[in-house]
């Protein structure tokens, strides 16, 4: 069972969830999915949408899945989870930061029913968890690539919202970039929104124009992609492999590889042993994985980004490794120390180097 935004959402505003209960008696666990974007982005709602398909595959006729897609941060989230769970979820994953406030309301009411929040940090009610990655991880990869290929010196960021996640990206692209390439300037440019193409295509354009030969982003559809290639310069896929640019202008990309997680948690779910919990991972577990580096990149720096990758999956090496001054030239990290999670989680501030503001 499917069901799209257009079905759902304009029943629930049509009726304002009016005539009780929508719930029938049902047998197989049914889990709903929140996508802020459309499940053919090919970015950040396809793999989340993928990792839902590999919850049908793992359990087959024991779970139902249920969908809503183009879903705007905000009131409409809000009942967007109420109609879930009106129509019968017994578990729900809304999985974008904006959805954080909408997922505990609608939790509070909701007591049996179990909620999962991608990105966030809020877990006001017990029945609910919160996930995430840590893209930072990739983003030092992709950073490490960008800082050897390019040839102007000028990386192109095309940034959504100004919240620690993206600004943590941003951070950690810069500073390996920066690490192999001393000259490189990161120019960056704020679309808030997680996808409009329009948008991002425009973003991109504007990065080209002012000399920049590599594109990265945390937005996600493929338009930058789009417009790298038709400016003849490299880009990377984001959140999933976008392999149809590959392979150039995409010479690797930052996959979120969503299913293992969903597949554990539902499961812990349908055997009740599911608890409360806030899961940050990276290229450890496998929940962030670089794709496949094009052979555009030079052999050296795929051999150098590749032990970057094990060193990090690894734990010997963190991406966040000091010295590392803050923007404004006060010292953040000393020689060797590593940044703790509460600061990354709550990370305000560009480092040392990035000339741009951090919008308010």
């Amino acid at each position: 069972m499917k069901l799209t935004t257009k079905l759902l959402a304009s029943a629930a505003l049509a009726t304002g969830l009016a005539g009780g209960a929508l719930a029938d008696s049902h047998d197989p666990f049914q889990i709903g999915f929140i996508y802020v974007g459309p499940t053919g982005d090919f970015g950040w709602t396809y793999e989340h949408d993928q990792g839902r398909l590999a919850v049908e595959e793992a359990y087959g006729d024991a779970v139902e899945t249920v969908f809503l897609e183009n879903v705007a941060e905000g009131a409409d989230a809000e009942r967007a989870i109420q109609t879930m769970v009106l129509g019968g979820a017994d578990m729900i994953f809304t999985t974008s930061f904006g959805y954080m406030e909408a997922t505990n309301a609608v939790a509070g009411q909701f007591p049996d029913v179990y909620f999962e929040h991608a990105t966030g940090y809020l877990r006001e009610h017990s029945n609910v968890s919160t996930y995430s990655a840590r893209f930072y991880e990739g983003r030092a990869v992709l950073g490490h690539i960008a800082g050897n290929m390019t040839e102007s010196n000028i990386i192109g960021y095309i940034a959504s919202f100004p919240i620690p996640e993206v600004i943590r990206g941003i951070n950690s692209a810069f500073l390996h970039a920066r690490a192999v390439n001393p000259d490189v300037e990161m120019r960056i440019v704020w679309v808030y929104s997680w996808f409009d193409p329009a948008e991002e295509g425009a973003a991109a354009q504007a990065l080209i124009d002012a000399g920049a030969d590599v594109i990265m982003q945390h937005t996600d559809s493929t338009a930058p992609q789009a417009a790298a290639q038709e400016a003849g310069i490299i880009s990377f896929g984001q959140a999933s492999d976008m392999a149809q640019f590959a392979p150039i202008p995409r010479v690797a990309s930052i996959i979120d590889d969503w299913a293992p997680y969903y597949i554990e948690r539902v499961g812990m779910a349908m055997e009740g042993t599911w608890e409360q919990a806030d899961t940050w991972d990276g290229f450890s577990t496998g929940m962030v994985v670089i794709g496949e580096m094009s052979d555009a990149i030079p052999e050296d720096v795929r051999v150098s980004a590749q032990a970057m990758i094990d060193a990090i999956g690894g734990g010997e090496y963190h991406p966040f490794t000091g010295p590392i001054n803050r923007q404004d030239g006060t010292a953040w990290l000393a020689d060797g120390e590593t940044a703790d999670d509460g600061t990354l989680a709550g990370m305000d501030f560009y480092v040392e180097g990035i000339t741009s503001d951090i919008p308010n």
